[in-house]
């Protein structure tokens, strides 16, 4: 069975909500074959976690013009222990903002690109109040990405 890990800092009902949505298209019974989907508040995700992942979708809100500082304190606990083993790693995105998401997403993909992490998927990202076209998409990150672990 392939493991899929999904980081995320989940502070309002929105973030929730695109939370859930990834996870159930993680879990879809679509998918042809099965997948551990392992879900870690960012706060709490190690390196252990991640080095037993097989893939990573990491959500946060964009923050002052960045990523959330639990997600930058989870790629601080992991980054040198993840470095060497974790190159190549499949992962999706999503962040949720006010209005601007453009520095979240760049940070996060800085340090994915240091990481050596391969994206699965497009960044999904959202501002405001959620539409049925954004849970829909975050639904396709998490299928697309869980489906990469099977691949």
């Amino acid at each position: 069975m392939t493991r899929l890990l999904v980081v995320h800092h989940t502070p309002s009902p929105v973030c929730q909500e695109l939370l859930e949505a990834v996870l159930a298209g993680a879990r879809t019974d679509e998918l042809p074959g099965e997948v551990e989907v392992v879900t870690r508040p960012a706060l709490t995700a190690g390196a252990a976690d991640l080095l037993a992942a097989d893939a990573v979708v990491l959500g946060t809100p964009a923050n002052i013009g960045t990523m959330s500082g639990a997600l930058k304190h989870f790629f601080d606990q992991v980054y040198y222990p993840a470095l060497q083993d974790t190159s190549g790693l499949p992962f999706g995105l999503y962040v949720h903002g006010g209005d601007d998401t453009a520095g979240a997403v760049r940070d996060v993909l800085r340090i994915t690109g240091g990481l050596g992490w391969v994206p699965a998927a497009a960044p999904v990202t959202t501002a405001g109040a959620l539409t049925s076209a954004d849970r829909e998409a975050a639904w396709e990150l998490g299928a697309t990405v869980a489906l990469g672990t099977l691949e």
